[in-house]
C-alpha cells in the first residue's frame, strides 16, 4: 500500500478534504492520511510514498525532516531542497530572462546588522549606496517588502524618498526589496498544480482578506487569459514547483508578474470560494495520485525545474530558436520548397539516375584524350 501524506498547521479545510477525496477515489493500493512523524532517524524513510507539504516554511524541523524523506525516495510536494534556496528576488530575475514581465525590483541590504555581524562583515558594501541611482530605475510610488516574505507580512507602500528612509528605518535584520508600483486595472492569482493545471481566478488584493475574490469585475479576454496562463505555466516549470501560485497585476493590458513564490498558497474554502476551493481538491488529489503511481522506492521522486536541469547540463536557459536550413538534392541547386517538387524531380528519368548516381569519369578515359592531343600537335600539318 502506497500512502500519500498532508503535512499541515493552521488550515482547516483543504488538508481534510484533499484525505477524503483521495480516499473516495479508491485507487489499488492507494490511500491518504495526515502525516504522522514521531521520530526522524538519519536516512531512515517516513513511510510515504508522497507528502504534500503545507507548513515546512515556518517550521524548520519539518523541513530537514522532509528533506530526510526525499533522499529515502519520497514524492515531496513541494521539492524541499529547492524551497529552501528560493526566494523572490531571484524569481524576479529569472523572470526576467524568461521574457515574462515583472515590476522594476532592487534588493536592499537589511538596516540592521544581521546578529553574529559586524561592520567588518560589510567591507565588500558600497556605502552609501547609490541611492539616486537606485530611485531613479525604480520610481515612485513604489512597495518594499522582504526578500524571501509572503503572507502580506513588512510590505509597506512608499511615496517619495522620505518616506522611503522613514519605512526603511522600520525594517530591522529583514533583507528587502524595492519594488516598482503597478497600478493595476485587473489582477489575477492562479493556481498551478502538477505545471500544467491552471485555474486564473480574478482577485482585489485591495479589498478585505474574505472579499478579494468577490471582485465583481467583468470577465477578462480570451487573449489575455491565454497570456496568463502561457505566463504561469513557464515560470513553475522552470522553477520546479508542482503547487503554487502566480499572481499578475495588468498594467495597460500587459499581465506582470507581482508573486509567484507560494509554495503553499491559502487553499482554504472560506478565502478561495467553494468553485475554486473544489478545483483545487480534486485536481491537487489527482496529482497526487499520479505522483504515487510513478514514485519508486530510494530513488529521487522530486521535480527539478527547467532551470536547475539546464544548469546541471550546462544548457542555455532558453533553447535558441532553431533556424530552417535550405533543402538541396543532389545537383539541383535552387531549394526544393514542396513535398511535390520533389517527387516530380525524382520521376525525371535522366536526373534521377544523376542525382542517385553522380556522374562519374572513367580513370582511363582522361589519359587517352591526353594521348590524342599530344599526338595531334605533333603530326605535320597538311599539304596545301
Amino acid at each position: 500500500m502506497k500512502k500519500i501524506g498532508i503535512l499541515f498547521g493552521q488550515e482547516n479545510s483543504f488538508p481534510q478534504a484533499f484525505v477524503d477525496r483521495i480516499n473516495q477515489k479508491a485507487e489499488k493500493n492507494i490511500s491518504a492520511e495526515f502525516v504522522r512523524i514521531d521520530k526522524v532517524l538519519q536516512a531512515e524513510p517516513l513511510d510515504y510514498a508522497v507528502i504534500v507539504d503545507r507548513i515546512s516554511q515556518d517550521v524548520p524541523f519539518y523541513r530537514a525532516a522532509l528533506k530526510n524523506a526525499a533522499i529515502c525516495g519520497t514524492a515531496v510536494i513541494n521539492n524541499p531542497f529547492w524551497w529552501s534556496a528560493d526566494e523572490k528576488f531571484f524569481n524576479n530575475a529569472l523572470a526576467v530572462k524568461l521574457s515574462v514581465p515583472v515590476p522594476k525590483t532592487v534588493i536592499l541590504p537589511s538596516k540592521e546588522l544581521p546578529d553574529d555581524t559586524t561592520d567588518r562583515s560589510f567591507r565588500n558594501l558600497a556605502y552609501p549606496l547609490d541611492w539616486d541611482g537606485i530611485f531613479n530605475y525604480v520610481g515612485f510610488p513604489a512597495y518594499m517588502k522582504p526578500f524571501d516574505g509572503g503572507g502580506w507580512k513588512e510590505v509597506y507602500q512608499l511615496q517619495n524618498r522620505e518616506d522611503f528612509f522613514n519605512k526603511y528605518d522600520q525594517t530591522k535584520q529583514y533583507v528587502m526589496m524595492l519594488q516598482e508600483e503597478v497600478v493595476f486595472e485587473d489582477y489575477f492569482r492562479c493556481y498551478c498544480i502538477g505545471g500544467k493545471h491552471v485555474r486564473i481566478m480574478q482577485y482585489e488584493p485591495r479589498n478585505p482578506h474574505h472579499l478579494r475574490y468577490e471582485h465583481g469585475k467583468a470577465p477578462a479576454a480570451k487573449k489575455l487569459l491565454d497570456t496568463v496562463k502561457d505566463y504561469v505555466i513557464k515560470l513553475n516549470q522552470y522553477l520546479g514547483y508542482d503547487f503554487n501560485t502566480v499572481e499578475f497585476a495588468v498594467r495597460n493590458g500587459i499581465p506582470y508578474a507581482i508573486d509567484f513564490c507560494n509554495p503553499a498558497p491559502d487553499a482554504e474554502v472560506t478565502s478561495v470560494g467553494q468553485e475554486n476551493f473544489d478545483w483545487v481538491v480534486e485536481t491537487a488529489a489527482d496529482y497526487a495520485i499520479d505522483r504515487a503511481k510513478k514514485q519508486k522506492t530510494g530513488l529521487d521522486n522530486l521535480t527539478w525545474g527547467e532551470y536547475v536541469k539546464t544548469s546541471a547540463a550546462k544548457t542555455p536557459l532558453i533553447s535558441p530558436k532553431p533556424v530552417k536550413k535550405e533543402i538541396y538534392i543532389g545537383r539541383v541547386n535552387p531549394p526544393v520548397e514542396t513535398e511535390s517538387k520533389v517527387k516530380k524531380v525524382a520521376k525525371a528519368p535522366a536526373l534521377a539516375k544523376e542525382v542517385a548516381q553522380p556522374v562519374k569519369v572513367k580513370a582511363a578515359e582522361k589519359p587517352k584524350k591526353e594521348k590524342e592531343v599530344k599526338k595531334a600537335a605533333k603530326k605535320p600539318a597538311a599539304k596545301k
